[in-house]
């Protein structure tokens, strides 16, 4: 039974993933502004037909990983390790075996949960910095679903003394690095040439604890299946701008933000452009 209702979400993401994208950007036209004005900003060079395109693609995905979430349920490792493929996992087991635990720099690109559970089951000790619903029924049946794969939960309101224990533990930290952050969180950063705000909290601990930052890139395959690619540590160094901590801070939160837009630059179709990433930072 657990397998048969495995292959059918698998049937139905391309089918009613499609339709419930195309409801939302066609039909009902939610944030459908937003996300076409957003894709311009980033691509100015293309035409306006080619940033609808690509604003429509990209909630069309939005409406597959709805379906997807269907898995969560009833997949076990096995599921995964069909669904899922892994590369680069000997840059993540050699960065845990020196002891520091690690950082994954990550954004929403892909289907970011069950990218964390396949990471999960995979067999790595994984924490996510996830936000709390304000539903409490919602909230446990929402952490309970991911939970059961294995992955650990760091509540924002705590989160710095829980990454530094997670960190200790040579555990894998998860930021999600791509959202729009004002002070004093976050810092001046340029995103496809565009100024806006990106939360510093990576970079303050990764100067902090000396762990590893590996960036990741989850993305769809035209067959359904899902690609989670893990790319050589980020070095921690103090850019040349001077002996100010603050200021290496900001300058590494800004290579990160710039790594994040070399992965969008590669999956456009796949990014989350409905979020409204270039506010006045203030």
């Amino acid at each position: 039974m657990r397998s048969l209702w495995i292959k059918l979400v698998f049937f139905l993401v391309p089918v009613a993933g499609n339709l419930l994208g195309w409801l939302w950007f066609d039909v009902f036209r939610i944030r459908r502004k937003v996300a076409v004005e957003n894709v311009a900003l980033a691509f100015p060079e293309k035409t306006h037909s080619e940033h609808v395109r690509i604003a429509r693609a990209s909630l069309l995905h939005m409406g597959k990983s709805l379906i997807e979430y269907f898995w969560l349920p009833l997949m076990e490792k096995a599921d995964f390790e069909k669904y899922f493929e892994l590369r680069g996992t000997e840059i993540v087991d050699r960065c845990l075996a020196e002891g520091k635990g690690v950082y994954f720099l990550c954004l929403h690109v892909g289907n970011g949960d069950l990218s964390t559970a396949a990471a999960s089951r995979h067999g790595w000790p994984i924490s996510l910095i996830s936000k709390i619903f304000k539903a409490k029924w919602l909230n446990d049946l929402w952490f309970r679903l991911r939970g059961r794969h294995g992955t650990q939960f760091i509540s924002p309101e705590k989160s710095s003394f829980e990454i530094l224990r997670a960190i200790k533990a040579n555990r894998i930290v998860i930021f999600v690095l791509d959202q729009f952050m004002g002070p004093p969180i976050g810092c001046k950063t340029t995103f496809f040439g565009k100024e806006t705000g990106t939360a510093m909290g990576l970079a303050v601990m990764a100067e902090r604890t000396g762990s590893p930052v590996i960036p990741v890139a989850t993305y769809r395959q035209p067959n359904g299946h899902h690609v989670i690619e893990f790319s050589e540590p980020i070095p921690w160094r103090a850019p040349d701008v001077g002996p100010s901590r603050d200021e290496n801070i900001r300058a590494m939160t800004q290579v990160y933000t710039d790594k994040i837009e070399e992965i969008v630059r590669r999956h456009p179709e796949q990014w989350m452009w409905i979020h409204r990433r270039w506010k006045n930072f203030g």
